[in-house]
């Protein structure tokens, strides 16, 4: 591993561009599989392995703290050079995976049951996304342990393992999905099949680049796999950052449907900006996990400059970032909507919103930076406790906002709730940075 003290431009580089390039091969899958069904030549296939798709993620989301947390954790282990707890902290990730899974698995009528109540579908799309469900549902395991893996190769700066993962499982995927879906006619089923073996494959395949982590014997040993301190240490980090991310995750689907009340226009020119935010954050993604990884560890060595610099410079690349994605907006988002949308009232709607999506880089920054941050630092109280503030700012400006402007007021509120995510975190910025002047030792139970 690099000296945490050799804090550079190249380093910022070396551990975010791996995690952009990996980022740009995620929409890819889902319109290989889009349109390997799409050449059965019916709509019903289209729409149930959309359906199938949305509902699984939608689980699986609930456990990505997991992939939040190891980073945060392992990333101090690292820095304070304990190498027994950056080994056990892989084990522990993989039990939390593996268990996660297979409750999905045993739960999955239930589950199934209440997002079809939640969200109906006809007969026909129902019974295909159940096919679809159940043959995937069975890598639960796998998607959610690779959720740890991946946390635990961000904090050793190992980004390049993360992206060599979701080549491989993405390439498979999509090659399985044309042999299994048309070459051999299996299907919505052949598609599932695809994605099952990608996923149990990227497993293995982190499994076999986390191999170092097994050379040792601390992974198995078990007083210190099941430490209950650190394990409670652990539930609270998760715990806190499980509730940080379904405060968020409220915040935009309760802006999808206040858009909804708008008519059927501006909800669509919504549902077409909202792309240049998913394409903004999976930009920030790799800078925010550099500042995740290079942060942890400095706190772990109690090393308060480096952490300050390790902040600077991930945010100095990912303000930069910004910078680039709002004049691109600005230049070329009309063309992109116009691409993207053929409705002549949907094209025009969406230009009018379009500031709105050249000015949320630029706002938002300080919240995306600011949340890799605190997650490197393990600050997840803080995290947790600026997301309530913040998601009450939301609710009580948008709100009156949209009764005043409608659907300007409804994306004010949300460009409204980035400086508000960014101003409450900055505000507890310093006593993070305290964090680093404070002897180490075994955690307690508390973030």
């Amino acid at each position: 591993m690099a000296d945490a003290h050799a804090l550079t431009h190249r380093r910022v580089l070396a551990i975010a561009l791996p995690i952009v390039i990996s980022n740009a091969t995620v929409p890819i899958l889902g319109i290989v599989d889009t349109g390997v069904v799409g050449q059965l030549g019916e709509a019903a296939p289209i729409g149930a392995v959309g359906i199938g798709a949305i509902i699984l993620s939608a689980v699986y989301w609930i456990f990505g703290f997991l992939r939040m947390g190891t980073t945060g954790l392992t990333s101090q282990a690292a820095g304070a050079g304990d190498t027994d707890e950056v080994q056990v902290l892989l084990s522990r990730a993989l039990l939390i995976g593996i268990t996660a899974g297979i409750v999905i698995i045993a739960g999955q009528v239930l589950i199934f049951q209440g997002a079809f109540w939640v969200s109906p579908a006809s007969a026909e799309v129902e019974s295909l996304a159940r096919d679809y469900m159940v043959i995937r549902v069975w890598s639960a395991p796998a998607t959610i342990a690779l959720y740890g893996i991946t946390g635990w190769l961000i904090a050793q700066e190992r980004t390049r393992a993360v992206l060599a993962i979701q080549v491989l499982m993405n390439g498979a995927n999509i090659a399985l999905s044309f042999y299994l879906g048309l070459e051999l006619g299996w299907g919505v089923q052949g598609v599932a099949w695809a994605t099952f073996i990608a996923e149990w494959g990227g497993l293995l395949l982190g499994l076999y680049l986390c191999r170092d982590a097994f050379a040792g014997t601390a992974w198995r040993t078990a007083a210190q796999v099941f430490d209950m301190v650190r394990l409670k240490h652990m539930a609270v980090v998760n715990t806190d950052i499980l509730i940080r991310s379904v405060l968020l995750q409220a915040i935009f689907v309760s802006f999808l449907m206040y858009g909804s009340d708008f008519g059927d226009v501006p909800l669509a020119a919504n549902q077409i900006l909202m792309q240049f935010l998913y394409v903004t954050a999976y930009a920030l993604d790799g800078f925010a996990f550099a500042a995740e990884a290079l942060v942890g560890q400095a706190l772990g060595a109690r090393a308060r400059s480096a952490l300050r610099r390790s902040a600077i410079l991930s945010s100095l690349w990912g303000a930069a970032i910004c910078v680039v994605l709002a004049i691109c907006f600005a230049s070329f988002g009309g063309t992109v909507i116009d691409i993207m949308a053929k409705s002549p009232e949907v094209q025009a709607t969406a230009r009018d919103y379009l500031p709105y999506m050249v000015a949320a880089p630029i706002v938002g920054v300080a919240a995306w930076m600011l949340d890799g941050i605190f997650i490197g630092a393990t600050r997840t109280k803080d995290m947790r406790n600026m997301m309530i503030i913040s998601t009450i700012i939301y609710f009580a400006a948008v709100i009156p906002l949209m009764a005043l402007f409608g659907n300007h007021g409804l994306w004010l509120g949300m460009l409204l709730s980035f400086i508000a995510r960014g101003a409450t975190l900055g505000w507890k910025y310093p006593a993070l940075e305290a964090e680093a002047d404070k002897p180490r030792s075994k955690p307690v139970a508390a973030a």
